[in-house]
């Protein structure tokens, strides 16, 4: 219940965030705007990596419930690593929009707006890392039992969720600016 309870209220700060966004596009009067600096494919494939972590969540997910402790640290590992390459990702596209067009958090209202909602969706994505290693390394320690799958349950459905919200800023924030997607 309290996971819930957790995932309900960053539902609440993500759309605060995602509002705040949208109140501000457009409303920059100096550049970079989003069309001189986003990288749709680039991105496009970023978003795909982290969805495909989500797979391989549910994959742990099934390997702990028939007591398969390999196979449940395989794909553990598969998915922090999808998410390490999605944060790896972002952290270039930060770097390029930085020293490529000048845009910070400081630049104009679009950089602003773009870091915050970005960047507080890579902490998320950072954390759920850090959770499916500390399982990782407690299931070596015998730590991780199949009777205890909830616990891998609520870490996936974490997991999840910052899969959706990922979804719901990439379409706002990347294929709604995009002035073609070519």
């Amino acid at each position: 219940m309290l996971m819930w309870a957790f995932l309900g209220s960053d539902c609440l700060f993500f759309g605060s965030l995602i509002a705040t966004y949208l109140l501000y596009k457009g409303r920059s009067l100096v550049g970079p705007y989003p069309a001189d600096v986003f990288n749709i494919p680039y991105t496009s494939v970023s978003a795909f990596v982290l969805l495909m972590s989500s797979l391989t969540m549910v994959l742990a997910l099934a390997a702990i419930q028939r007591g398969d402790q390999r196979g449940l640290r395989i794909w553990l590992i598969a998915t922090a690593l999808l998410g390490t390459v999605f944060i790896g990702g972002q952290y270039f596209e930060f770097m390029t929009f930085y020293h490529h067009y000048d845009l910070s958090l400081t630049s104009n209202l679009f950089g602003t707006t773009f870091y915050v909602l970005t960047g507080f969706h890579g902490a998320h994505v950072t954390v759920g890392i850090i959770i499916l290693l500390s399982f990782v390394v407690m299931s070596f320690r015998g730590r991780v039992a199949p009777e205890q799958h909830l616990n891998i349950e609520l870490a996936g459905l974490y997991w999840h969720f910052v899969d959706v919200v990922w979804i719901v800023i990439f379409t706002v924030i990347y294929l709604v600016e995009a002035p073609n997607i070519v």
